[in-house]
């Protein structure tokens, strides 16, 4: 059975311009100890699909229907009395940006010792050494002195491994990490990652990667989901999605990475702009913006198809692909 299993999930944000449909019918599994990614471009609903399964979402979100399953037990609906217990405890999130994430008048002993205190039956004692071993952990120099210090005199990259450690504390099955990098330069971004993936094999958690970045993916992740105006256009394992995509729009991000032998050949960013969640078209999300694109892809949204058994995309060029036996 499926660590967390994923199914029809729809989530809405209802403001007074009308419904806007965020996460619109994604269905995914995720194994123990496996790494998957989740990507696309900001508003595609990667976010909110991991908010919706802390079920952290503002006050105008809800999840209108679908299913959530941890271990097998229900998520949708089971009341906060029982996400509480879940979130740290089972499932942690590192946020996208450290230095909102942290508050700034608690020292990062008191925020690391408030997670424990809060999820694990451990006294004061017990969680200032386990918050010491966590820093530790996560490779910040002189954890003891560091714990009486402010966020403020931390790095940007001092503070994601304070997030980290904060986040694996209470030792959780799933971590998910929401663009944990993103305002790190390069060098420490690797640093980051690497350090990701070592406590990743040591703990033996499964990892939700969510970012926009290929590169990250690449690095990282042991199965894709590609995500594009609140669906998912496109799924399969890190291989199959890089050496044989089969949606347009994830050809359009692979092609707008820049590579070291380009030779001075031009980046191909994709045209056009993001779809308006408020004014979905009745075909293809992405057909507006494809190269590509046919008559039937304005007309009407291609359901998902198994490319294989480690594959699947909605694309109608597929199903064109099928039927002249390309």
């Amino acid at each position: 059975m499926a660590l967390l299993e994923v199914k029809n999930l729809k989530t809405s944000f209802f403001t007074d311009a009308g419904e806007v449909r965020a996460v619109n019918d994604v269905s995914f599994s995720l194994e123990r100890g496996k790494i998957l990614g989740i990507v696309g471009e900001s508003g595609s609903g990667k976010s909110v699909t991991a908010y919706s399964i802390m079920q952290i979402l503002a006050g105008t979100g809800r999840i209108v229907s679908g299913s959530i399953k941890l271990d097998g037990q229900e998520l949708v609906g089971a009341g906060e009395s029982v996400m509480k217990e879940v979130r740290g405890n089972r499932v942690s999130i590192i946020f996208q940006d450290p230095m909102t994430s942290l508050n700034p008048t608690y020292t990062i002993g008191q925020q690391l010792m408030e997670a424990i205190l809060l999820h694990t039956d451990r006294d004061k004692k017990q969680s200032w050494d386990r918050a010491v071993e966590m820093l530790r952990l996560v490779n910040v120099n002189e954890p003891e002195k560091r714990m009486k210090q402010y966020p403020h005199e931390f790095s940007g990259g001092m503070r994601q491994r304070v997030m980290i450690a904060m986040a694996l504390a209470c030792e959780p099955d799933i971590l998910i990490a929401d663009e944990p990098t993103t305002a790190l330069d390069v060098t420490i971004q690797a640093g980051i990652l690497e350090l990701m993936k070592d406590i990743q094999k040591q703990i033996g958690m499964a990892i939700i990667m969510i970012t926009h970045d290929l590169g990250v993916v690449a690095q990282l992740c042991d199965e894709v989901i590609v995500m594009y105006a609140g669906g998912i256009c496109e799924q399969g394992t890190a291989e199959e999605i890089f050496y044989n995509p089969c949606h347009e729009y994830t050809k359009g991000l692979l092609r707008s990475i820049p590579t070291a032998d380009e030779n001075g050949e031009k980046l191909q960013p994709i045209s056009g702009t993001p779809i308006d969640l408020l004014n979905m078209p009745k075909g293809c999300p992405f057909a507006p913006r494809c190269d590509n694109a046919m008559k039937i892809c304005m007309r009407e949204r291609c359901e998902i198809m198994q490319i294989n058994e480690k594959h699947m995309a909605a694309c109608w060029m597929n199903v064109r692909k099928a039927v002249k036996g390309e």
